[in-house]
């Protein structure tokens, strides 16, 4: 398998998380797409992924994966243990509701202000923004992060007493938040003390 991605970027270390957790970095090569110089948007990287965008995994057989969620799935589920997106059907429910409220009130918001409200990654890959939406979007961030500390208030992790797809979906989502200088508000002490435990795990530090 390949996966073409940025190493450092937000949605790329949710697919490096995700193989570190299952064991499988080793099975897979690592293609560098240079996404601040725009490899991204070029025909041959946009002839294995119409949306221009990374990361992109290529099985055996020259099939292309894209989004985060479908490439999760697929190497959650290689072993037949799935325990990032969950296996009976109350567990798959509840992480792949908080993980989608993570990625978008959170990770999209952050990264919708970024690319609106900031100079993004420059004039020749931010050809359109919107300042005025941005910045909704800056707030749309903050009360994503609102939401999730009062998630964690009875429990570990955001899906429950284990780590899941939601958190690391939630955590690329605090990195996207830095990039885009929105700090977490001082008072979300459950998202902070969350964010440190997770920034322990080996998979995390791998990636």
């Amino acid at each position: 398998m390949k996966i073409y991605d940025y190493k450092g970027f937000p949605n790329p270390a949710r697919i490096r998380i995700a193989l570190a957790e299952k064991g499988l970095t080793h099975a897979v090569e690592f293609v560098t797409v240079d996404v601040p110089a725009g490899e991204h948007k070029r025909p041959e990287f946009l002839a294995r992924n119409p949306a221009g965008a990374v990361p992109v995994l290529e099985l055996e057989d020259g099939v292309h994966i894209a989004e985060c969620t479908a490439i999760t799935e697929y190497l959650d589920h290689l072993d037949r243990q799935p325990i990032l997106t969950g296996e009976a059907a109350r567990e798959r429910a509840l992480i792949h509701m908080l993980h989608r409220r993570a990625e978008a009130n959170l990770l999209d918001a952050a990264a919708t202000y970024f690319h609106h409200a900031t100079p993004g990654l420059g004039p020749h890959i931010e050809i359109y923004q919107n300042r005025e939406w941005g910045e909704k979007n800056r707030e749309r961030a903050l009360a994503g992060m609102r939401y999730l500390d009062q998630v964690l208030a009875p429990q570990p992790y955001l899906a429950g007493e284990r780590f899941t797809m939601a958190d690391i979906t939630a955590f690329a989502g605090l990195a996207y938040a830095d990039i885009a200088s929105i700090e977490v508000p001082a008072d979300l002490v459950r998202l902070k003390a969350w964010r440190a435990r997770v920034a322990e795990r080996p998979s995390v530090a791998h990636a």
